[in-house]
């Protein structure tokens, strides 16, 4: 596994999703690769963040633009 597949796997590894032989291949790329172990902190950093805003705290032009710029990842 590369590190470009890793980036695209790093949700549905975090959910659980993967079958065991992507699961077992993504493991062993973090293992070797530090980069990819950093990337994959910063994501697991950034839900448990995300997670404890409560949604009245952002405005409403505030959540138009999050959900503009996920939707334009997804692209």
């Amino acid at each position: 596994m590369d590190c470009v597949d890793l980036v695209e796997l790093v949700t549905a590894y975090l959910d659980d999703a993967l079958d065991g032989v992507t699961r077992a291949r993504f493991e062993e790329h973090i293992e070797e690769c530090s980069g990819c172990a950093a990337y994959l902190e910063q994501i697991r950093e950034t839900i448990a963040l995300l997670g404890a805003l409560d949604p009245v705290d952002l405005s409403g032009p505030a959540v138009e633009e999050l959900r503009t710029a996920f939707r334009s990842w997804a692209g």
